[in-house]
């Protein structure tokens, strides 16, 4: 038996390739939607792909399940419950794929979402009767399980799907000790809140070291595992949803988006409602961007944030340094976004004869912002991390609004004085200040390094039990 899991680091996602050696037929479970790593692996080893399972209808990412089978012909495979638009296997409890001495034999284990499967995998070369692993998708992760509060299966409530993972975390429970447990996600996943760093564990540890999977009643379990739960962002329940229907794969999406643009064709379309995404680096985006231009860098979580910041419906172009426009319109295609209308043809190098089109946006030091906060009037710190971040230690007077609020809360920040946004190492805030200048402010600067170069300067933070009392309508919105 071949079993080989695929991590993506940027979605914090695991996909499986399961082959049998002797009949040459594969399995690929919850595929990524740029499928060539699939395709090229089968054909190395001579496997023919015959089916693509979901464990569920993700909502983090768009699946590869229609490029599967559009390009191997593969069968897509799904829970009972699940509703496509397309034609899938159904599976219930008990069902066996046999593919030669690899038997997967289907758990339905709802709870993350209603039509949540598990499956057990047996090399039969070894035993008939123990598994060998199991692969769980959302339902169990390493250190976690999947949250049932996502509301991204309509017509269930969070309660309903609380007390479906409690009896299917008991059904998996039940399997030996030495059951590999691999899961659909990794630490950074919003589908949880306490995902380990390993991406491959066993029944046994999990049973030990997992808070989940302790003995307890139903109402405790609701409480743990609903709680503290990091904030979803908004793109979760689209890709929920794009994931039940049929769509152009993403080969389909590429061809139509790689399309160079001239700078009169990116400013027509900003002032017709695009999007304009820079993806470079924040120091190059500042240093010089194409005016009301965001910064989203691709070295770092671009497609959670692209996810959270831009819009699914409306064009979005591309600012790139040449050479890596496929990789940005392609990542944006992992969860969805195939609005993508092209991308600025030369990058930054085409604006070199237009110098009335470029802005550039201020950096400063943890020293130099000491200096000015001890000063009056002092700059106005905007703090973009989550409040729990927060809450843990900031700056003494800083104002916290989360990076995801920030488009909404421009009326907190004063436009009379400088701005100056943090995060804690400045991948956030180089989203956050391009946001403020996309709105017209032209007195921020970013923070450069974050909290973490504050600290780092010897430089003073509050983090007592009266922060949350000074965070005040702030923090509660």
């Amino acid at each position: 038996m071949i079993l080989k899991q695929y991590y993506l680091g940027c979605l914090a996602h695991a996909s499986y390739l399961i082959a049998d050696e002797r009949t040459k037929q594969a399995v690929v479970v919850d595929p990524q939607r740029d499928i060539e790593q699939y395709l090229s692996d089968a054909q190395e080893g001579g496997y023919a792909i015959k089916y693509v399972v979901l464990t569920h209808f993700h909502a983090d990412f768009l699946a590869g399940h229609i490029e599967l089978r559009n390009r191997a012909g593969a069968r897509i495979v799904m829970g009972a419950r699940a509703q496509a638009e397309f034609d899938v296997q159904a599976v219930k409890d008990g069902d066996l794929f046999e593919l030669g001495d690899v038997r997967i034999q289907i758990l339905e284990t709802p709870g993350h979402t209603p039509e949540g499967i598990s499956l057990l995998v047996f090399d039969r070369t070894k035993s008939d009767t123990v598994p060998q692993a199991v692969l769980t998708g959302d339902t169990l992760f390493i250190g976690d399980v999947g949250r049932p509060d996502l509301l991204a299966s309509i017509g269930v409530t969070a309660d309903e799907l609380a007390e479906m993972l409690y009896h299917s975390l008991n059904k998996l429970r039940e399997l030996p000790d030495s059951t590999l447990v691999y899961p659909a996600h990794g630490a950074g996943s919003m589908c949880g809140k306490n995902l380990s760093k390993e991406t491959v564990s066993t029944i046994g540890e999990q049973k030990k070291f997992n808070y989940a999977l302790q003995p307890m009643g139903f109402d405790e379990f609701k409480r743990l595992v609903t709680s503290d739960q990091p904030e979803a962002p908004d793109y979760f329940v689209y890709d929920a949803i794009k994931n039940r229907q049929e769509r152009p794969d993403l080969e389909a999406t590429l061809r139509t988006s790689l399309k160079a643009l001239s700078v009169d064709d990116v400013v027509r379309m900003k002032k017709q409602g695009a999007e304009l995404v820079d993806v470079r680096e924040a120091a190059d985006f500042e240093g010089a961007h194409l005016a009301g231009s965001i910064n989203i860098g691709l070295k770092g979580k671009y497609a959670t944030w692209c996810g959270s910041i831009l819009s699914h419906d409306r064009p979005i172009v591309v600012i790139a340094d040449p050479g890596s426009e496929e990789e940005a319109v392609m990542r944006l295609g992992r969860i969805g976004f195939d609005n993508v209308a092209g991308y600025l043809g030369d990058g930054m190098a085409a604006l070199e004869p237009r110098p009335e089109l470029i802005r550039v946006i201020s950096r400063i030091t943890a020293p130099a912002l000491a200096e000015q906060l001890a000063e009056s009037p002092s700059p106005f710190v905007v703090d973009v991390r989550s409040e729990k971040e927060w809450l843990s230690g900031h700056l003494a007077h800083s104002h916290n609004i989360p990076l995801m609020h920030l488009r909404g809360r421009l009326a907190e920040v004063p436009q009379d004085r400088p701005v100056v946004v943090h995060c804690e190492g400045g991948y956030r805030s180089a989203i956050g200040t391009s946001l403020l200048a996309e709105a017209g402010r032209t007195n921020v600067s970013d923070l450069v390094g974050g909290i973490k170069a504050w600290i780092a300067s010897k430089l003073p933070t509050e983090s007592d039990e009266t922060a949350s009392a000074a965070c005040g309508t702030v923090c509660a919105k």
